[in-house]
């Protein structure tokens, strides 16, 4: 019988079923790093979200035989010291689809349009102070014409291009950074910084691609675009960024990520005179948390388990 332990079960919001096969369930609604060795004791299956899975746990824990990432992202696991040790481990694919892509619109137009420069002005009164039936402190730019480069272009990226396409967007899918040729359909990585007037962050965060956009990229971007990263947080050098929001190198930013989650202090995106920045929008790592897409990720995490407790493995990254 399969003992599986779930260590991070309130970090979503949904009705986890109970697998199809003979199991013993156990979960923890949070599990601190310290605890995750104790906790994991015996288990044969670990669901598992953000806390990190390395080498040194693996060959703590001999009965372990599958981590089930509740999530896409599986930078917080060692998937080689799993692949050695034949530990099968599976994520999460294609749940936040929509979810994720209508986060990206959503900062967009609000950068776009400057909502936040233009709703404090109402709260401090200036409307009502003014000589006219409008004013035009802060300047509105249209989605329609402006060119968008995507960086990643699976699901999520995708579905932002479909999305922007609807809004009359011109879509640009970027090369990889340090790509030795450049696939049909896609723009050298430069090439798409430079043309657009956004660029959306959509890859995984790996050796590759950690601080992808540092101080030369930032600078190397139009002084009116928009940087949006809903991916992941070490993808950007966010000392860069904040002098880059600060000093004018670009327009705007708007962020659901950040390098370290939660954050406790120290990050430079969380300095108040950012966080007062109407072109700067920081949320708390929601994007993908609708509602439906947080059901669709429970029914999945499920059936992972399940294809694997059937000799099946699904979504497997080992």
């Amino acid at each position: 019988m399969h003992r599986i332990v779930y260590l991070e079960r309130e970090s979503i919001i949904a009705e986890v079923r109970r697998p199809d096969f003979p199991h013993h369930w156990v979960e923890h609604a949070q599990t601190l790093q310290h605890e995750v060795k104790e906790r994991l004791a015996g288990a044969t299956m670990a669901i598992v979200n953000k806390l990190q899975i390395d080498a040194e746990l693996i060959a703590a824990l001999p009965a372990l035989q599958m981590v089930a990432v509740a999530a896409t992202g599986s930078n917080n696991i060692d998937v080689d010291a799993c692949r050695a040790r034949g530990i099968i481990v599976s994520n999460i694919r294609g749940y936040a689809v929509h979810s994720v892509p209508e986060q990206v619109l959503a900062m967009l137009l609000a950068l776009s349009r400057n909502l936040f420069a233009y709703r404090q002005a109402v709260v401090d009164g200036k409307w009502q102070r003014s000589g006219q039936f409008c004013f035009f402190d802060y300047p509105i730019r249209d989605l329609h014409g402006a060119t968008l480069a995507l960086i990643g272009s699976g699901s999520l990226g995708s579905g932002v291009a479909r999305l922007a396409a609807a809004f009359g967007m011109r879509v640009l899918r970027s090369e990889r950074k340090d790509a030795l040729s450049v696939r049909p359909g896609y723009t050298p990585f430069a090439e798409a910084l430079r043309q657009a007037d956004v660029v959306s962050l959509h890859c995984p965060l790996n050796a590759e691609t950690a601080r992808l956009i540092g101080e030369a990229e930032l600078r190397s971007m139009k002084t009116s675009a928009l940087l949006i990263n809903t991916a992941r947080g070490g993808l950007v050098d966010e000392a860069a960024l904040a002098r880059a929001l600060q000093e004018g190198w670009i327009a705007g930013a708007g962020f659901d990520v950040l390098s370290v989650e939660p954050p406790r202090s120290g990050n430079p995106l969380l300095a108040p005179e950012l966080l007062a920045l109407s072109n700067f929008l920081l949320t708390p790592h929601v994007a993908w948390a609708s509602q439906p897409a947080m059901q669709v990720l429970a029914d999945q995490l499920i059936d992972n388990l399940e294809a694997f407790a059937r000799g099946e493995p699904q979504h497997v990254l080992t």
